[in-house]
């Protein structure tokens, strides 16, 4: 055993958990660890004590792996905390305590960890995008937000909303009504059988964000070669393009004359060119003052940095009771 100090980093969202630890100078960063289920959402917003079911197990399991040693810090990003969060933010920072030894802790929006992860500590804008979808922005001195209101009110552009509009193109199609898609419909009773029993299976379920989003890369295998799939991606583009621009420091309200820059992040891009051309060309149409630009890292990597910059005490990204809170006992 050590007495190596160790920095966790939380990334939880709708497609489950995944947690990681390095050391703060960021020479040692563990493989991730990773949940088979996402934290389910209550009453009371997002469930404390369903994530911490989750999250101490695997940070327990982490540090035996390295040998041992204390996590001194812990950053969380998690899907809904600026609009779900409060049973998080008045839970965690004690229980953490209790259950790990943990003195400093970050509590984030997912789309503040994306941030961190694809320009550290720069100005300008992210784009987080998986099953849901939130642009980020800030000048440093604040944030601005835009969408990332889930998938009943919004979120327009991530991988439910497409998979979504996927799945309404096949309805479509098998009801004779115009505007539907044959190859979607196809694509959709190969995954999940015959679609007139689709509601019975996607409506009682607690994860239909998930389910939603597992059919957003078939409109993407789709698109080259079907009109109503290319159409919906390049409406996601549009969705994703709007929200970004929103966000978007203006290039007056960046100190030193720094370019804003603009990244992309998260599993949905990973779905290739079919949507990432359309939303490259929208924000090009849209942003002539920013420099696109590769994301450095993901959400996971955000949240390593948060967690690694409240232990030196160098984080520069605005707190906001929100978006980011930083909590020391």
């Amino acid at each position: 055993m050590t007495d190596t100090s160790w920095v966790l980093g939380v990334d939880s969202g709708g497609s489950g958990m995944r947690v990681a630890i390095d050391t703060p100078d960021g020479l040692a960063r563990s493989a991730p660890a990773s949940s088979k289920e996402p934290v389910r959402t209550g009453a009371f917003g997002i469930d404390a004590e369903h994530f911490l079911e989750q999250l101490v197990p695997m940070a327990r399991e982490l540090l035996e792996q390295a040998g041992g040693g204390r996590i001194t810090s812990v950053a969380v990003g998690a899907t809904g905390m600026a609009s779900l969060g409060d049973d998080l933010r008045a839970e965690l920072p004690s229980a953490l305590r209790k259950a790990l030894g943990v003195r400093r802790s970050a509590l984030a929006a997912d789309g503040v960890t994306a941030y961190a992860g694809a320009l550290g500590d720069r100005p300008g804008a992210v784009v987080a995008a998986g099953t849901g979808m939130i642009a980020i922005g800030t000048d440093l001195t604040a944030w601005h937000r835009a969408d990332g209101w889930g998938h009943l009110l919004g979120d327009c552009g991530g991988g439910s909303w497409i998979g979504r509009a996927g799945l309404e193109a096949a309805m479509r199609a098998f009801d004779g009504r115009r505007h539907g898609s044959k190859t979607l419909l196809a694509r959709a009773e190969e995954l999940f059988g015959p679609v007139s029993g689709l509601p019975g299976q996607l409506y009682p379920r607690t994860d239909r964000p998930a389910m939603l989003a597992s059919f957003a890369p078939e409109v993407a295998r789709c698109a080259p070669d079907d009109l109503v799939a290319d159409a919906i991606l390049r409406d996601a583009a549009r969705h994703i393009a709007e929200a970004t621009a929103a966000v978007c420091p203006a290039s007056d309200a960046v100190s030193r004359g720094e370019r804003p820059e603009v990244a992309l992040t998260g599993g949905l891009f990973k779905m290739g060119d079919a949507l990432l051309h359309p939303v490259r060309t929208e924000l090009e149409d849209r942003l002539r003052h920013v420099r696109l630009v590769q994301a450095a890292g993901d959400p996971l990597d955000g949240a390593v940095r948060i967690a690694a910059d409240i232990t030196m005490n160098r984080l520069r990204l605005p707190l906001d009771p929100r978006m980011l809170t930083v909590h020391t006992e």
